[in-house]
């Protein structure tokens, strides 16, 4: 965590469950991004919670949640993200009604899976969500919502990453909003080369801090 950011345990109400979340709130705050983990993983997920932490020293709130509370352990695929974006508009809500959170800008950070769910949720709440940045992410499984997302969104692939590189730039040809294509030189999907992560957290900061902050 960052040093001088509140950090706080919160439980949202859902569709899916009582979702338990970690708000990390620096004094002052600037904006909101509200992380959706991929598939398997959750708010512990140290590749998130390093993108967290320089987002945080910038000044920006981070909220990390479980989105899938008490869920069995395989579930098919769609009504995963189904079931994850359900979660993920909750605490998008939550968050807009928040005494300490709701005049701060939102937006939503998606790895893996998680990229779909957040530009599901881009997609249905536009007046509320400012940008979004999707990191080794299958923005193709928000095929019907990618024309529809209005806010400027970031897609950053590693380069050895070719599948996923190749689904991401599909994507990037259907959205009609504002957005960029960042490939990380030698980075496979996990972002796991020196360096690549820093990469991919230091280029979130600047497309938040830019579109949310300064817009």
């Amino acid at each position: 965590m960052a040093r001088g950011a509140l950090i706080r345990q919160v439980r949202i109400p859902s569709p899916a469950g009582e979702l338990q979340g970690e708000l990390a709130l620096p004094r002052p705050a600037t904006a909101l991004v509200l992380f959706a983990h991929g598939s398997g993983s959750g708010r512990s997920s140290p590749r998130n919670r390093a993108v967290a932490e320089v987002l945080q020293r910038a000044g920006l709130a981070t909220l990390l949640l479980d989105l899938l509370p008490g869920s069995p352990v395989e579930l098919h695929q769609g009504m995963e993200l189904c079931l994850a974006c359900q979660s993920l508009l909750a605490a998008v809500d939550w968050a807009s009604q928040e005494p300490t959170l709701r005049a701060l800008p939102q937006g939503l950070f998606g790895g893996s899976t998680g990229a779909a769910v957040a530009l599901e949720v881009a997609a249905l709440r536009p007046e509320r969500i400012g940008a979004v940045v999707c990191r080794g992410g299958r923005p193709d499984l928000a095929f019907e919502a990618l024309g529809l997302v209005r806010c400027p969104t970031l897609l950053i692939v590693g380069a050895a990453d070719v599948d996923v590189l190749e689904l991401n730039a599909w994507a990037a040809a259907h959205l009609r909003a504002r957005h960029d294509l960042l490939v990380v030189p030698g980075a496979g999907h996990l972002f796991s080369e020196p360096g690549a992560l820093e990469a991919v957290a230091e280029a979130s900061c600047r497309w938040f801090a830019t579109q949310l902050c300064c817009s």
